[in-house]
């Protein structure tokens, strides 16, 4: 085999691909704020008395689930100007991102929400509270604690899932490291590169939500 590693275009992109990286979190960022907004609300209207929101929702969540992501992507991309509106690919790979991990958080947070007792619900509403300051102030919480390790990891892998943004060109680290490989021809050196920033971007999103754990949902100790 005559083949000779050389990381010279890798080193000489590598402020790209810090770059890329950059981008890749804002992407992940953005897509789980948005995909925890469409996660709680589409519990409270998984839950609603009117029929045709349940079932709206129940649509949402299996259609979303059973559909590739790279389609839903070229759908919301290639569809929403047939409406006359025009994303960028940023904002596009956003907005698939929120709504594929909503569809997701949706039955995460559903089944937190289904694990706390009917009885503390009942006590919220003999105290006076409406039923949506019992969601927001008895149930969310517990439900959040009780159902976080599934939610974080799915939003770990959500964070990995922002590399298929590269086929509509957003801007992360997928898409540099293709310039480059395209650039240079060196494939196994862009390529094992990026495989290492991808396992640290993983590893410091984990580091973050444990944090975030340990902050927000560690039981009191007396």
């Amino acid at each position: 085999m005559n083949y000779k590693l050389d990381f010279t275009p890798v080193i000489d992109g590598l402020p790209s691909l810090l770059l890329g990286c950059l981008g890749t979190f804002l992407l992940a960022i953005c897509g789980m704020l948005l995909a925890i907004v469409i996660g709680i609300g589409g519990v409270a209207l998984r839950d609603s008395a009117l029929k045709p929101l349940r079932w709206l929702v129940i649509a949402f969540v299996e259609l979303i689930r059973n559909t590739p992501f790279l389609v839903q992507i070229f759908f919301i991309y290639f569809a929403l100007p047939l409406t006359g509106i025009r994303l960028d690919p940023t904002p596009t790979a956003i907005i698939a991102l929120g709504i594929n991990g909503g569809a997701y958080a949706i039955e995460i947070i559903r089944g937190g929400v289904q694990s706390i007792p009917k009885g503390q619900m009942e006590a919220g509403l003999a105290l006076g509270l409406h039923k949506a300051q019992v969601f927001r102030l008895i149930i969310l919480k517990p439900a959040l604690r009780a159902i976080y390790p599934s939610l974080t990891s799915q939003f770990v892998l959500l964070t990995l899932t922002t590399s298929i943004a590269s086929a509509i060109s957003a801007y992360e680290l997928t898409s540099v490291s293709q310039r480059i490989e395209s650039e240079s021809f060196r494939s196994f050196e862009v390529y094992f590169t990026v495989t290492l920033f991808y396992f640290v971007i993983s590893w410091v999103m984990m580091r973050l939500f444990a944090a975030f754990s340990a902050r927000y949902f560690k039981y009191p100790v007396k």
